[in-house]
């Protein structure tokens, strides 16, 4: 057992109403705290009040920004609270920690503050269709200098805001604005880790395409630009000629190691349906739009959990999948997993983990 501190709040906020509230505005009321230096390494892990910190102007992330992050939910199914893929989502973190030289997350103390945090705020987690707890872990330099340089100090925090259903008018088709100017990462960059750095590399984009009439941005490869890799928020896959098909991020290293996508293929192979993680150009997918055999293609992600795509456009033209409406794989897909968080699915696969009782 982890010794985590606990320092219980002298009052507790009013919740407001999930429905009428946008993504990531209200904070629940306790939040999970972690330091490093290199004297200690990690240490005084504590859960305290959700409040605001303390940063110099000086702060290194806010000058260099060596942090990272991480998204996932908890839901609640009949008296249990319980997250989806947490110990995922942690081993995750500490990958990203490599790739930015942050020093690694202990797992243990990680995984049983969390497990805690999401107990004593349980009753906040809300319960209508498609409602959930977003879990917002994160890690950022705390040293106090303008020298660039890896810091020595480090706070890990962990967060958590109740989240509305994800489609507010129902779960309909998104467009999708190929980008063929732009680069997001490349090769040996920080395409492979949840960093701010890769949000930051994708507003202009994402904003560009907002203002024409687009929903996000698919990128594509930043050296031979014609690889896809991943949509702004989301990993992207196709299902060709009854075949799902992803960008591999093992192949692939500027893109994110999706939990959802990987949920995607187990469930899929469960079910029987080919899976294929590969490289896929955008020509293919085009030619495969032309000759009949682009059956579907969807994003996966933890806010959207499923988006289907209706609309493609690359070099001017549009292409329209699936007449624009849902495709009954990405469908079917989203309704099981939606079923799996809230108990309405019998969890086979070992995803659900309860954090705590009512």
């Amino acid at each position: 057992m982890a010794d985590i501190k606990i320092v219980e709040t002298k009052a507790l906020k009013t919740k407001p109403d999930v429905s009428k509230i946008g993504f990531g505005t209200h904070f629940t009321d306790y939040m999970f705290v972690m330091d490093y230096d290199v004297e200690h390494g990690w240490h005084d892990a504590r859960i305290v009040p959700h409040e605001k910190i303390s940063i110099d102007p000086a702060n290194a992330t806010l000058h260099y920004g060596q942090a990272i992050f991480e998204g996932l939910k908890a839901y609640r199914q009949g008296n249990k609270a319980v997250l989806f893929r947490a110990k995922d989502h942690l081993q995750r973190l500490n990958r990203s920690a490599k790739i930015l030289d942050i020093p690694e997350i202990p797992f243990d103390v990680a995984h049983e503050g969390l497990l805690k945090l999401i107990d004593m705020d349980k009753d906040w987690i809300p319960t209508d269709k498609g409602q959930s707890l977003y879990v917002r872990p994160f890690v950022f330099a705390t040293d106090e200098v303008l020298g660039v340089s890896v810091s020595k100090r480090y706070k890990f925090m962990i967060i958590l805001s109740p989240v509305a259903a994800y489609y507010a008018h129902g779960f309909a088709p998104v467009k999708i604005l190929v980008e063929d100017q732009y680069v997001r990462a490349v090769r040996g960059g920080l395409g492979a880790a949840k960093t701010p750095a890769n949000y930051a590399a994708s507003l202009h984009a994402g904003l560009v395409a907002h203002n024409i009439g687009f929903d996000q941005v698919l990128w594509l490869d930043g050296v031979e630009r014609k690889y896809i890799e991943e949509v702004g928020s989301m990993n992207i896959l196709f299902k060709i000629n009854g075949e799902i098909v992803s960008p591999s991020p093992q192949i692939q290293t500027s893109i994110l190691d999706g939990i959802t996508r990987r949920t995607v293929n187990q469930i899929a192979k469960a079910w029987g349906v080919p899976v294929s993680e590969r490289r896929i150009s955008i020509d293919e997918v085009i030619a495969a739009h032309d000759d009949g055999r682009l059956e579907e293609v969807f994003g996966s992600g933890t806010a959207a959990v499923i988006s289907p795509v209706g609309v493609l456009r690359y070099k001017g033209k549009d292409y329209v999948i699936g007449d624009g409406k849902i495709g009954p794989f990405a469908q079917k897909m989203y309704d099981f997993i939606e079923g799996l968080h809230v108990g309405e699915v019998p969890d086979t696969f070992g995803f659900i983990e309860v954090a705590g009782q009512y």
